[in-house]
């Protein structure tokens, strides 16, 4: 067995219980900005989101697996970028999009879709793809799962508190208002500093193992911005509708990646150690992104309704 697949990263039951709250709070900040508006647009211009939600619904678990089969990393390493492709799109990547110059609204469109359909897509992706990864059969009482059982937590994490975000959104607008620069602020704060808990809680595990994750972890994610722009082109999108879906293809939710793998996985060490640092690796790269692209302009002239 191999040496990253033998750490088990644990959280006790207080320490565990925190995440959870951070994440949920995190998801209860995210719908203070939707809307139902926000899900009638798919049916009003339904292209620019379906190309992009199926680059990110069903392409970029593809592309992890081909990923997968070509270099061939250890299992629980192998585990963790597959549960990452599963998880809907980041909290950041609306921020991101917003700062390249792309379609923030289509963002916004497509973390909504992504996040909601959470609760069925990723304990279904994840149950049946993990089978295929080879060389895990030394792991198959570690990542036994039952989808019910983390479909119950995604409806905890997930949709009670965005049910909950945009009832304030609907029904109370003015406090909506007030509150939600300070919700985003700390959200973020949150946000980061679970990742870095998890991080310098490891920290040893972190110096000895970050060679290995961290050149997979930087192919993964390149590969999936330049798939999600790429795919896009392809179908004659404007480039404001590329970027958009570029970032929120390679911007997942390593959160709830984390939470899952502590809550299911007894923080299996080469799944925990691939989605604390997607965490802090999508970050670079994404705002690494926007900032060139904002210093590129779209004329306005070549924004083509979709």
């Amino acid at each position: 067995m191999s040496g990253i697949d033998q750490i088990q990263i644990n959280f006790n039951p207080d320490q565990l219980q925190l995440l959870n709250i951070c994440l949920a709070f995190i998801m209860f900040g995210v719908a203070l900005d939707l809307r139902l508006d926000n899900f009638r647009d798919l049916l009003r211009r339904p292209r620019a989101p379906i190309v992009g939600l199926s680059s990110q619904l069903l392409l970029l678990p593809l592309l992890t697996l081909g990923l997968i089969f070509l270099f061939r990393p250890t299992g629980s390493i192998a585990l963790g970028m597959l549960l990452v492709s599963a998880c809907p799109g980041g909290n950041v990547s609306n921020f991101a999009v917003h700062l390249s110059g792309g379609n923030t609204a289509l963002s916004v469109l497509m973390t909504s879709f992504s996040t909601l359909a959470a609760v069925a897509v990723t304990p279904l992706y994840f149950t049946q793809l993990a089978p295929l990864v080879p060389g895990i059969d030394h792991l198959r009482s570690n990542i036994y799962v039952a989808p019910m059982d983390m479909v119950a937590t995604i409806v905890q994490l997930i949709i009670i508190p965005l049910a909950i975000g945009m009832f304030f959104n609907y029904k109370l607008p003015r406090l909506t208002a007030t509150i939600k620069q300070p919700v985003r602020g700390l959200s973020m704060v949150m946000f980061v500093g679970f990742v870095f808990f998890a991080v310098y809680a490891n920290y040893e595990n972190i110096v000895n193992y970050l060679h290995i994750v961290f050149l997979i972890v930087l192919l993964h994610n390149a590969s999936a911005l330049l798939m999600g722009y790429q795919w896009s082109k392809a179908w004659g999108l404007p480039q404001e509708d590329a970027r958009a879906v570029a970032i929120e293809t390679g911007i997942q939710n390593s959160g709830l990646a984390l939470i899952l793998i502590f809550n299911f996985f007894d923080g299996l060490g080469g799944m925990a150690l691939i989605a604390a640092w997607w965490g802090i690796w999508h970050l670079i790269s994404a705002f690494t992104l926007a900032m060139l692209w904002q210093a590129r302009p779209i004329p306005v002239n070549s924004s083509v309704s979709s």
